[in-house]
């Protein structure tokens, strides 16, 4: 799952970023509402959060501009204004949830997991193929009741599978929500790591799931 932190404050915007980075996630962070607003249209993000005090523009204006563009990923606010008016109008402009600051990290990602839940349709934490499954809470993967061991990169590549079963992705699909802005589309590296997954989740099992269409991209299925 991607997703872009709009926050001018250097320490906030590198706590969110290490943090979701801890929790697999691919984060992008843009320093004002210019950039973020930028981002926000040229890149696909399963969620973004948003900074109401920025510079050059402000996060109502770039929450306004989203919307209006139909740019519908789910948005989470965060601001050192806590009044009933302010919230109301963030929520009324469209924004999904409203966090204050100071926040406590464990909030920002238990609010952030329910709206990339929310964003995907889903309700349940457990996602569930043939006897392969991935817990999204503990991050736990098993295949016919063994756990499998993956890297974070690993964990991020086949949570997007499982969200995605039956589905056809290409190489820039799986770029655009696994890797952050700074990847380079012109390396084998999601190749590599397909490879390393599919050695994981496959050996020793005479259903494979995760298969290859040779100029096309990947689909994990039954």
């Amino acid at each position: 799952m991607r997703i872009l932190v709009i926050e001018d404050e250097k320490k906030v915007a590198g706590f969110i970023k290490k943090g979701m980075e801890e929790e697999t996630y691919a984060v992008d962070v843009a320093v004002d509402g210019e950039e973020g607003l930028a981002m926000a249209e040229v890149n696909q993000y399963d969620l973004i959060i948003l900074d109401l005090m920025l510079p050059k523009i402000d996060g109502l204006e770039v929450l306004t501009r989203c919307r209006e563009k139909k740019i519908n990923t789910p948005i989470l606010l965060l601001t050192a204004k806590d009044s009933v008016e302010d919230k109301v109008t963030g929520l009324n402009k469209g924004a999904d949830d409203y966090l204050t600051k100071p926040f406590a990290f464990s909030e920002l990602l238990a609010r952030s997991r329910s709206l990339l839940r929310r964003g995907q349709g889903e309700a349940k934490t457990v996602l569930k193929l043939a006897d392969l499954s991935l817990d999204m809470v503990s991050h736990k993967v098993n295949r016919n009741g063994e756990e499998v061991e993956l890297t974070g990169k690993e964990y991020s590549l086949l949570e997007y599978f499982m969200r995605n079963q039956s589905k056809v992705l290409t190489r820039t699909m799986i770029a655009e929500h696994v890797w952050d802005y700074n990847f380079d589309t012109f390396t084998n590296v999601i190749d590599v790591y397909i490879n390393h997954l599919r050695k994981k989740i496959d050996k020793d099992h005479p259903k494979k799931l995760l298969h290859t269409l040779r100029g096309v991209g990947y689909v994990l299925k039954e």
